[in-house]
């Protein structure tokens, strides 16, 4: 995304977010249904470029659209090193132990701009929230409108997963428009940049650092760089 001179003092706070651009964008949530190993996609393009994708993809939205809740507790995977036991503290891990009832509970790695929200740090006419945050001892307003659909999708996602936020924008943006973006909690955990790891000059979301199977790990994210190290385990969207 292009940046300007102007961007440059805001450049360190958000990360991924078109700050130059002012215009009203129609963001809708992209849906694919994966039936006999073809998928058709609405509002947006998702290719799969493995069975495994197709699997990810199917276990996802087929459960959004209510006709696998069942099928979902009831497939199997192999437990990984990534996985911390019942008894092991999770000090090492960015999420929490996870309850007993949620052990069979698919972990949904969900990042913010460009994807739940998009942030301008001019007035728009449409924004949804209008969050401060003080930069070098200034405060400034950003102006954040919410994907079409967004409440609808997180409240569906909230039911059937461990919903995690993860973003590599600083949490004294993101924590705040976190607030008004969930105000029912479904985000159990919330991740910020400093749980992402540096690599070549981009912020990576390394899931293998959350404590969860990584088989049972779904991403959902608009930047490829950004699960760089399991992309088998992601769905992008545009």
């Amino acid at each position: 995304m292009s940046k300007t001179s102007k961007d440059l003092p805001f450049s360190s706070i958000i990360t991924q977010v078109s700050k130059d651009d002012d215009k009203d964008r129609s963001m809708p949530l992209t849906t694919t249904v994966v039936t006999s190993g073809t998928s058709q996609t609405t509002n947006g393009t998702i290719a799969p470029r493995s069975s495994r994708k197709q699997r990810i993809i199917s276990l996802l939205f087929c459960c959004l659209c209510g006709s696998c809740r069942r099928q979902q507790t009831k497939t199997a995977y192999s437990s990984t090193t990534t996985t911390p036991a019942a008894h092991e503290s999770n000090e090492k891990f960015l999420l929490p132990i996870l309850r007993d009832n949620e052990q069979t509970k698919i972990c949904l790695v969900i990042d913010l701009d460009e994807t739940l929200v998009h942030s301008v740090f001019r007035p728009v006419s449409n924004a949804d929230f209008v969050v401060p945050v003080e930069i070098d001892g200034q405060v400034h307003q950003i102006y954040v409108t919410k994907r079409p659909h967004v409440d609808e999708f997180l409240r569906r996602v909230g039911e059937l997963y461990e919903c995690v936020l993860f973003t590599a924008s600083l949490a004294k943006y993101a924590d705040p428009v976190a607030d008004l973006l969930d105000p029912q909690h479904i985000f159990r955990s919330r991740l910020f940049r400093e749980s992402c790891t540096y690599y070549n000059g981009n912020y990576i979301k390394d899931l293998s650092r959350l404590g969860r199977n990584i088989r049972k790990v779904i991403i959902i994210d608009n930047s490829p760089l950004s699960y760089l190290f399991h992309q088998d385990n992601a769905v992008m969207l545009k």
